[in-house]
């Protein structure tokens, strides 16, 4: 008998999601009644607004919400999301340079499979999200990582990414604020990378998820504020997901020019069609209605910020640049490497995030899942209390 034809080669080349990884190890040993501290998930501890769930109640009681709708979202929601983007990111956008999608993953997706092509190479800023490379694996392009360090608040220079260009470079990676360091980039620095893409002919994503999460006066410029001109040539990522909560309701979108939304609509009405509709609904109000949660939430955010910055950086051998946006504290742990820690030695931030679960039951997630090794992301996501503990239980394991 023959042997089964063999599965995907692309498919089984691409690497499980290392955050949805540590944060399902941790979620695992603390069913089993371990008292397990998660920094893993970039998941805000909120409860959706109520006003946002009475919304999708509301819908619930509509039929025509039980039908297909238009795969590039509902009217109303591209409106809402327009208005947003204009407000946000200084771009005007009508409704039809917007597609909605089934949370910012799919955006994600989809804004690689509209702008590349087979061996194109796209700029990859590193640290970088751990979703990114394998999207553009998955429109087979090349990613081309950049790597900024703490040195440089985990920010790149037009120098290293003009050093890193090629003839087969045609698209640029660009994330402010940040996941996983929450840096910010200044205007000056949008403005000065924004010139260099137009001038180079390069596309721009950039994945705006985080903009409402600044603090201490930080503003993240959107690219296309920064320089205009290069509209026709930038995909904008959001979603309803990290500003206000609603990470389970699946609703994120894409914007940039019609031709390109164009075919990324297309390719969405092949590959999942519309979005829930109730949770359409719901991101209509969520963008509508009153913003005053979203402002308890980032003031809760900018307490904990503070808070954990200060603890890790009273841990000798980790340096803690200051994140001015989103919620990730991304220390250097470097002079954590090459030592024993109670009986263990540790070369990699991979082992070192190994022996801080094993041994003091915290779950971090290592570098080596956003880039080089040496570094850590910690999500502040998570109540005050367990916050300060987990970072006491570290302050011990290291002192």
């Amino acid at each position: 008998m023959t042997d089964r034809a063999p599965l995907s080669r692309k498919l089984s080349a691409i690497a499980e999601s290392a955050t949805l990884k540590v944060d399902a190890k941790a979620k695992s040993l603390k069913a089993e009644g371990k008292p397990v501290i998660s920094y893993a998930a970039g998941e805000p501890d909120f409860s959706t607004p109520q006003f946002v769930v009475d919304a999708a109640a509301a819908a619930l009681t509509d039929p025509a919400n039980f039908r297909y709708t238009p795969a590039a979202g509902l009217l109303p929601l591209r409106e809402a999301i327009a208005a947003k983007t204009l407000r946000d990111s200084g771009l005007e956008a009508s409704p039809a340079q917007i597609v909605v999608t089934n949370g910012g993953k799919q955006a994600v997706y989809q804004a690689f499979q509209a702008v590349v092509n087979p061996g194109d190479e796209v700029l990859l800023p590193a640290p970088y999200w751990t979703t990114y490379p394998e999207a553009i694996r998955l429109a087979d392009g090349v990613p081309v990582e950049v790597f900024a360090g703490a040195d440089q608040e985990y920010k790149v220079t037009v120098e290293q990414l003009e050093a890193a260009r090629t003839e087969r470079t045609t698209v640029l990676v660009f994330v402010s604020p940040s996941n996983p360091t929450g840096a910010v980039y200044t205007l000056e620095e949008t403005e000065a990378i924004g010139q260099w893409a137009l001038e180079h002919g390069i596309w721009v994503i950039t994945d705006e998820i985080y903009q409402n999460l600044v603090y201490e006066g930080a503003r993240a410029v959107s690219i296309v504020e920064a320089v205009p001109e290069l509209a026709n040539q930038t995909l904008l990522l959001n979603g309803v997901a990290k500003t206000y909560a609603m990470t389970g309701w699946r609703v994120g979108w894409m914007v940039g020019p019609a031709d390109a939304i164009k075919l990324a609509a297309n390719l969405q009405s092949h590959l999942t069609s519309n979005v829930n509709n109730i949770a359409q609904r719901a991101a209509i109000a969520a963008l509508s209605g009153p913003q005053t949660e979203v402002e308890e939430f980032r003031t809760a955010f900018d307490r904990r910020r503070r808070l954990i910055v200060s603890e890790l950086s009273k841990i000798e051998g980790v340096t803690v640049p200051n994140p001015l946006g989103a919620f990730y504290a991304y220390p250097d742990v470097r002079g954590l490497l090459g030592r024993e820690w109670r009986g263990r030695r540790v070369e990699t931030s991979l082992e070192l995030a190994d022996l801080i679960l094993d041994e003091v039951e915290v779950a971090v997630v290592p570098g080596e899942a956003f880039g080089p090794s040496g570094y850590l992301r910690l999500s502040y996501a998570l109540g005050d209390d367990q916050l300060l503990e987990g970072i006491q239980r570290m302050q011990e394991l290291f002192a």
